[in-house]
């Protein structure tokens, strides 16, 4: 036992200072964390450096290109094709600087980040499509710029060469496809997370491609039909129609002088020449579109002077190709329609052209002019030639002489290509030329613009309206009517959008129009219409859908007559102006289901378009409307 407790004291006393001697090594963890948070700072640091470096790169590189833009437009301008594609190529240098900062591997890692990467992705596209466009759609077009002779583009008497069009036909179409693609692509990037400094600049080239976009595609349809359409694959006739804006009708004005139009392999002549009074009466009576001759009558399928009663061009082509057909035994490719004040357009890329036929001779002692230009082609075909000749049948003899003239000036090519050009485009743009193609696949695709004349299909836009005129006086008083169009935007009601269509209309004839004016201009009351006053079928569309609630004269409301067109609804209000007098028309509808900005289309006047239809209004509404 004595051994036992010597011992325990002993074994206690080793063990107690062994264990209060034990001490905690400091940890290494603390220090560990830090480094590797400075580690991770410093990462981060350098990461936003460097792609803030990308993106200044990114950002210096898309705004010079988009300078050098401007200035490769005026050099095509200019036609120096040469310097063009240099600064082309200067522009594609600075894309692909941009697109390769984008596709550096950190950059691609860091688009993965939630809220950093969508703003990363957005300017990702942004360069790529930026790049895209200068290589797949600036480059390849500049070329083909470069390789057409613009001066003789356009038809002559001599023939044109038509196979640079065709060979560049297939470098714009996929100069459009790249584009479109581009624009696509830019479209599904979703803006609404993004900061402002991406977001901005995203919908300006969204809204810039969107603009690119529509005009190669515009000019990969033309080089496709063109070359065909101007007899590349053998002739084609056409026939011409010289709508008549001194006697309304909805696509522009009756039809007056007609010819066909020639073209083999770019050549252009014109042949025979008729008018629309030696075309006669169709009977049987030509089958129409129930709808349109429920509106418009019979008269549509009757006469080639009511054959445009319909806004609809190609119903009313259709009817005039039938027509000539049936009168003359003649087969047309297609009609195509213009009006002097197209052709006014046309004199001033031309200059003036002299008409003095032999066959004016009877004309001359009438103190017509014999030389055209500019500025009296218009009051001269649509004022002069009803003043100074009585005779219809030589006013369809001076309206021939004029025809054979500028067309004549055309075939020859006087004037410069481009500005021609320029005045096709405007009359285009302002419902002046139309043209139907009676071979399918031209029409396909001519109906995708508004050189169609179509009141329904790809080239009306969803929320259009339309007001067109139809003369009802049976005379040529539409000389002297002004008139304004515009749309005023209502407050919704029950949940659809409510537009008023304005029309105001002013007789500006003398006050004794009745004695002062022939009576073939006035109408000499033949129609029931008092000499002097002017009568006219107002026609208002509506979008797909709509309803049309009302219409008030001067504020009160009037009766209309509905109808339905191509799921549109119509309404007609026959309007009486006597000389000096103003009347406001509107039409209201409602039920609106498109929440697109409104769109209007108009009845081509003698008034310039920019004069007629008015900016649109917006009603002021209550917030809870």
């Amino acid at each position: 036992m004595a051994e036992d407790v010597d011992s325990y004291p002993d074994n206690s006393y080793q063990q107690i200072p062994a264990r209060a001697s034990r001490r905690k090594k400091p940890s290494n963890r603390p220090r560990i964390i830090v480094l590797w948070c400075s580690v991770l700072i410093l990462i981060f640091g350098v990461t936003g450096l460097w792609l803030g470096a990308k993106a200044m790169t990114v950002r210096e590189n898309l705004e010079s290109a988009s300078k050098l833009i401007s200035t490769v437009k005026q050099e095509v301008a200019t036609g120096d094709s040469e310097r063009a594609g240099q600064t082309v190529e200067s522009v594609r240098a600075k894309t692909s600087a941009a697109r390769a900062a984008v596709e550096d591997p950190i950059w691609t890692l860091a688009s993965t980040v939630p809220l950093l990467g969508a703003n990363l992705g957005a300017i990702t596209e942004v360069a790529r499509s930026a790049d895209d466009v200068a290589t797949l759609g600036m480059q390849p077009l500049v070329r083909v710029y470069g390789s057409l002779h613009w001066e003789s583009l356009l038809p002559s008497r001599v023939g044109t060469d038509l196979a640079p069009l065709e060979s560049a036909s297939s470098s714009v179409v996929s100069a459009a496809r790249a584009v479109r693609l581009s624009e696509n692509r830019l479209s599904k990037i979703d803006a609404t997370g993004l900061v402002p400094q991406v977001a901005q600049p995203l919908t300006d080239v969204r809204n810039q491609l969107r603009e690119v976009t529509s005009a190669l595609e515009a000019a990969a349809d033309v080089s496709q039909i063109a070359p065909d359409m101007l007899g590349a694959k053998g002739p084609r006739k056409y026939l011409l129609v010289i709508q008549n804006n001194s006697e309304a009708r909805a696509s522009g004005g009756i039809p007056g002088a007609l010819a066909i139009l020639a073209f083999d392999n770019g050549k252009l002549s014109l042949g025979t020449q008729s008018s629309a009074g030696e075309v006669g009466t169709m009977n049987p009576v030509l089958p129409v579109d129930p709808q349109q001759q429920q509106i418009y009558s019979a008269r549509i399928g009757k006469y080639m002077q009511d054959v445009n009663l319909t806004p609809d061009f190609p119903t009313a082509a259709t009817s005039a190709q039938s027509m000539w057909e049936r009168k003359t035994g003649q087969h047309v490719d297609g009609v195509i329609s213009v009006d002097p004040v197209l052709l006014s357009y046309i004199l001033k890329a031309t200059g003036p052209v002299a008409v003095n036929g032999p066959e004016l001779a009877a004309v001359k002692a009438l103190g017509m002019p014999t030389e055209l230009t500019e500025g009296n082609v218009v009051p001269t075909l649509l004022n002069y030639v009803y003043s100074k000749i009585e005779q219809p049948k030589l006013q369809d003899v001076y309206f021939a002489g004029v025809a054979k003239e500028v067309f004549s000036a055309l075939s020859e090519g006087k004037g410069e290509a481009k500005g021609i050009l320029a005045g096709l485009t405007q009359g285009a743009e302002e419902g002046r030329l139309l043209v139907w193609s009676s071979t399918t696949t031209e029409q396909s695709v001519i109906a995708k613009y508004p050189v169609s004349g179509s009141i329904s299909g790809p080239s009306v836009p969803p929320a259009q309206f339309g007001v067109y005129f139809n003369d009802g006086t049976g005379a040529k008083m539409d000389y002297y009517v002004k008139r304004t169009v515009q749309l005023v935007k209502e407050c919704p009601a029950d949940g659809y959008q409510q537009t008023k269509v304005r029309v105001s209309s002013t007789n500006t004839a003398p006050a004794d129009a009745a004695v002062s004016l022939p009576v073939y201009v006035t109408g000499g009351g033949a129609f029931g219409v008092a000499p002097g006053t002017v009568q006219t079928n107002i026609v208002a569309y509506g979008p797909a859908q709509a309803n049309v609630e009302f219409a008030t004269v001067d504020g009160q409301k009037t009766p209309f007559a509905p109808y339905l067109h191509a799921n549109r609804p119509v309404a007609v209000v026959a309007q009486q102006l006597a000389p000096g007098e103003t009347k406001t028309l509107e039409f209201t509808f409602g039920k609106i289901a498109q929440h697109t900005e409104p769109d209007l289309a108009v009845t081509p006047t003698v008034q310039h378009v920019k004069d007629v239809i008015l900016p649109t209004e917006s009603a002021t509404c209550d917030q809870g409307q």
